[in-house]
């Protein structure tokens, strides 16, 4: 059990990232406009928020920019445009491996305004992603990585993943809970696992949750109390299928003075209530439930939201194989 003293106090190291454009990004295809970006960006100024993802850098050649709005690939210039030369919070955006072209994409830090690069990897994927770290810390940025899915990969992968980024470059390593299929005590498990590495290595250690159990937050604050420094959220919990853990509720559980809780009430009220009215769908729900218990990638679950199918019964029969 977490000492409540650590739970009524605050860590100087805790570092929250808004990723309401990136992973919200998902459900929507990016459109965002540009009024929505600038007040977002407004609001994680005035609400402390020390990072703000602004969407992905994928390769053209594999998406088509017709079909997305511009903040699936973050051109250095576009960004420019909505946040100026020089933005007033630190900027970050995700590139997956083998579906980026982060060579030619991803250009010095001294000519973009991005700060901080997130690479995305299965555990499969690992040397690739080591390649992108490398590749962006020459280039002058702060580096994550995200190791996706990894509640369906066996511990002594875990591990030697972990050794294999832990030698590289890389800033921080987030546990990334994609199919929100993790309780609060295997989570614990797994923070162990990854801040021994941390500590071997000296890297800082950040979560990711899903909400598809209701657990995003709970997983969250579950891992600051281990000890992970670096938390992801998302404003209203927007985010693909059920959702991330939502900002609000994140900034009223830390307990450091300069976290603001009224500018994200007042973006939800002004903004993502509006994005609900116009038929915007994410957050908990029962097909997300059962893909989360499951540890089944959400796929089927969106699609069931998608085509608006109420037969949930039949669903779990679908998604367990009983004809």
């Amino acid at each position: 059990m977490k000492e409540i003293s650590k739970l009524l106090g605050y860590r100087e190291d805790i570092r929250v990232v808004d990723a309401t454009l990136r992973d919200g990004g998902l459900v929507n295809d990016f459109y965002f406009t540009d009024e929505f970006v600038k007040a977002l960006y407004q609001a994680n100024i005035k609400a402390g928020v020390d990072y703000m993802e602004v969407g992905y850098k994928a390769s053209k050649e594999l998406f088509d920019p017709k079909k997305f709005g511009k903040w699936k690939f973050c051109n250095d210039d576009d960004i420019f445009e909505v946040f100026g030369s020089d933005p007033l919070i630190p900027l970050a955006c995700m590139a997956d491996v083998g579906r980026c072209d982060f060579k030619n994409d991803i250009r010095p830090k001294a000519d973009s305004p991005l700060s901080l690069i997130r690479v995305a990897t299965y555990i499969n994927t690992i040397p690739a992603a080591i390649e992108m770290i490398e590749d962006a810390h020459k280039k002058g940025y702060e580096t994550s990585c995200n190791i996706m899915a990894i509640t369906t990969a066996q511990e002594g992968d875990v591990k030697v993943a972990l050794d294999m980024i832990g030698q590289s470059p890389v800033d921080v390593v987030y546990i990334v809970d994609s199919f929100g299929y993790l309780y609060p005590e295997s989570l614990a498990r797994l923070a162990d696992m990854y801040l021994e590495c941390g500590a071997k290595y000296g890297k800082k250690i950040g979560i990711h949750a899903h909400n598809n159990q209701q657990l995003a937050f709970a997983n969250t604050i579950e891992a600051v109390g281990d000890g992970v420094d670096w938390c992801d959220a998302t404003y209203f919990g927007m985010g693909r299928g059920a959702g991330n853990c939502s900002m609000e509720n994140l900034l009223g559980f830390l307990r450091n003075p300069k976290y603001n809780l009224f500018p994200v009430l007042n973006f939800i009220e002004t903004h993502m209530t509006k994005l609900r009215e116009e038929g915007v769908v994410w957050g908990y729900d029962l097909q997300y439930l059962m893909t989360g218990i499951l540890n089944q990638h959400p796929r089927t679950a969106i699609s069931f939201t998608k085509e608006k199918r109420q037969d949930y019964t039949e669903f779990y029969k679908e998604l367990i194989g009983l004809d």
